[in-house]
């Protein structure tokens, strides 16, 4: 990276912090610490309890992240009201005898301790590993990977898709898993904590479960409660191995904040000013949390998160937000039978903005393959075979002029190799994307590939009885699982394979990984084919 590429950077930085915050913010964020910090602090219990993670890999860097927080479940999680010098390191040997970058970040207690540090000037296409120093306590090691230069040759990009993980409801043992496999990157679609209040009992299809393990406290609102909340998952060993394992790409779908809400709506019908309020301290915790870019540093109650990264000229990752700008829920967001209200011309999913964004990403894409990570099913499904049609309300089903809008214009400007890549559902799907599923076209416009949640629902089942009567009414869903679990995506020049691995059971610390179904989608054709 170039002197004049580094002031470049540092620029767009400052010129986002003085557009959103003023020129105090600069000092605060870009620059360093002006004020007292603590340089060399005694920590009563080991701070880094939360763990460690990287995300957002570009050819020269990525960021890598941390939050002191000796004391987690604390109002002040263990920490005093003051900045905290946080050295760091990224090497290119794992025992970091070459050591690539270091330096020194604050933790800043307006960002309850996290650090993010966008490490640049590193070599593309290759593994790193970085660590943390704070006072006399250091942290475990992560790895990452810078992706390769912008349309250069690559043969393969091997990346895992997860999310959905109640606490409540399983053990992260997928995780541990996906760890394990050494993918390129994980795409996480969302769902990383729910915010409903601590649970001893729920109701399963038999009657009453007991929850697995149980969350800290009443549902989440204050900034303090989500910070509780995130740190209780965080403090996972098994969520911990998978962020030190890989870089995350993340996005966000309900749960991070209320479930089922959409710009400034709630499910429970709260004044926009107040649900506002939510938002922004639920938006705040998320940034601390993730290990994210400062362009995607909140603004009151907004965040910039649907971006772009680009592997080589194999792969555009195009991160889709369908949350923040979306219309409201049709229907009173009823599962059920449609209304015709999920024809309305004015509805949005993406908003005009970030489809124009998105249209111009895959107009433009020199690269092989192009994928759409985002939240929820856009395959037209038929929920309950009957005379009646059942859509899922809060899918892209329910919104039906925004859905034709993207097919459309994936066919119409004739962008082959179209992948979407999808979460929510709570099961494996794979299927074809036709703008009408019940009178489908003669090829299809691209391919989903669902992935089913770490945790949530439980243990699961192979496949749901209601599950195989639908995929017979729905012939473009070609595969079902009811298991919980990950993808593994193996993409070359020639292919895209899916796998989908799956966990016996996810109640039991003990249970087992194993890969359930491999399917292809070959260059040229949006069919799918057993691996």
């Amino acid at each position: 990276m170039t002197d004049r590429q580094r002031t470049t950077r540092l620029d767009l930085s400052r010129r986002h912090l003085l557009r959103c915050f003023g020129a105090g913010a600069v000092t605060a964020f870009a620059l360093p610490w002006a004020g007292r910090a603590l340089a060399d602090p005694i920590f009563s219990t080991y701070p880094f309890q939360l763990g460690i993670a990287s995300g957002e890999p570009a050819p020269d860097g990525f960021v890598i992240w941390t939050r002191l927080a000796p004391d987690p479940f604390a109002l002040d999680h263990g920490m005093p009201s003051a900045g905290v010098e946080v050295a760091w390191e990224v090497a290119e040997d794992e025992r970091f005898q070459t050591v690539a970058q270091k330096g020194v970040a604050v933790a800043r207690p307006e960002l309850g301790h996290a650090v993010h540090v966008e490490v640049a000037g590193l070599k593309p296409g290759r593994p790193y590993w970085y660590r943390f120093v704070a006072g006399r306590e250091r942290s475990g090691t992560g790895r990452a990977m810078t992706t390769p230069t912008f349309g250069a040759p690559l043969d393969r990009v091997r990346f895992a898709v997860a999310g959905c993980q109640n606490y409540e409801q399983g053990y992260f043992t997928a995780h541990r898993h996906l760890a394990s496999q050494n993918p390129d990157f994980v795409f996480c679609y969302g769902d990383y904590i729910y915010e409903g209040r601590g649970n001893r009992l729920r109701n399963g299809p038999d009657g009453p479960v007991e929850s697995v393990r149980q969350h800290f406290g009443g549902e989440i609102y204050s900034i303090e409660d989500y910070r509780r909340r995130y740190a209780q998952y965080k403090m996972d060993t098994d969520l911990q191995a998978a962020h030190a394992a890989a870089p995350w790409f993340v996005t966000w779908d309900d749960h991070e904040i209320d479930n089922n809400w959409v710009d400034s709506l709630d499910q429970d019908g709260t004044p926009a000013p107040v649900f506002a309020l939510r938002r922004q301290m639920a938006m705040q915790a998320y940034y601390e949390h993730m290990p994210l870019r400062a362009s995607s540093l909140p603004v009151g109650p907004s965040m910039q998160l649907y971006r772009q990264a680009r592997y080589g000229n194999l792969l555009d990752l195009n991160l889709l937000d369908t949350r923040q700008y979306r219309t409201d829920q049709p229907c009173g967001d009823r599962w059920g039978a449609g209304c015709t209200d999920i024809s309305q011309r004015q509805a949005e999913v993406l908003g005009k903005r970030q489809h124009d964004w998105l249209m111009g990403n895959l107009s433009g894409s020199k690269a092989k393959w192009k994928a759409l990570a985002q939240q929820v099913m856009v395959m037209d499904l038929d929920r309950e075979p009957g005379p009646e049609t059942t859509e899922n309300l809060d899918s892209w089903a329910g919104y039906r002029v925004p859905r034709e809008r993207l097919l459309a214009g994936i066919r119409d400007r004739r962008v082959s190799n179209a992948v979407v890549l999808t979460g929510d559902e709570h099961q494996n799907y794979a299927g074809e994307l036709h703008i009408d599923g019940k009178n489908p076209g003669r090829d299809p416009i691209a391919t989903e590939f669902v992935a089913t949640s770490i945790t949530s629902g439980g243990d699961g089942e192979d496949q749901r009885p209601q599950t195989v009567e639908i995929q017979k009414v729905n012939p473009q869903l070609k595969f079902h699982n009811s298991r919980r679990g990950y993808l593994m995506c193996d993409v070359d020049g020639e292919r895209w394979q899916t796998e989908y691995i799956v966990m016996d059971q996810v109640s039991d610390r003990k249970g087992i990984a194993s890969s359930r179904q491999k399917l292809v989608v070959e260059a040229g054709a949006a069919r799918l084919q057993l691996g």
